[in-house]
């Protein structure tokens, strides 16, 4: 199931745990957000709303806030010593989707612990020719005995 929701002016098309950036929100990282404008619920049925979908929220975990990369706003003026340089790092949130609703539920107030990933086995059957190929790659290649051809000398002149 996806759904398309407005937030900061831009629209958004998301799923369960997908991670979105969006202009900032308020909440704590940590804290469970609601987006309340529902465009479209995709799935087996389909709703479009009109504007929106009546009853559908998405929720959503804040992660962090950022900012993003700094945007300079150069302006001069020639002949003139007229020059103004201004910064500017617009402020985002990362969001976790945690849940998409319809029929006017309500989120659970708090995220769902995220199962932790497991390290991968290492498999010690195939080490040993591993490594006699690594040692194979890493042998040094004999140096070339050839000689070098000599470098052009810059000399050009200049006809008058």
């Amino acid at each position: 199931m996806f759904a398309v929701i407005r937030t900061g002016g831009k629209q958004y098309r998301v799923a369960a745990e997908d991670v979105i950036r969006v202009d900032r929100v308020n909440g704590q990282p940590g804290e469970i957000v609601e987006f309340g404008e529902v465009l479209v619920v995709g799935g087996d049925t389909p709703q479009l709303g009109t504007p929106t979908v009546a009853g559908a929220t998405v929720a959503g975990e804040v992660l962090q806030h950022t900012r993003g990369d700094k945007v300079i706003a150069f302006k001069k003026r020639r002949r003139k010593n007229s020059r103004r340089k201004r910064g500017y790092r617009h402020e985002f949130s990362v969001i976790r989707i945690t849940e998409i609703l319809t029929g006017g539920a309500k989120p659970s107030k708090t995220a769902t612990p995220r199962p932790k990933r497991e390290p991968k086995p290492v498999v010690e059957a195939a080490a040993p020719e591993a490594k006699a190929k690594a040692a194979k790659s890493k042998a040094k290649k004999p140096a070339k005995t050839g000689a070098k051809k000599p470098a052009k000398a810059a000399t050009k002149s200049k006809k008058k």
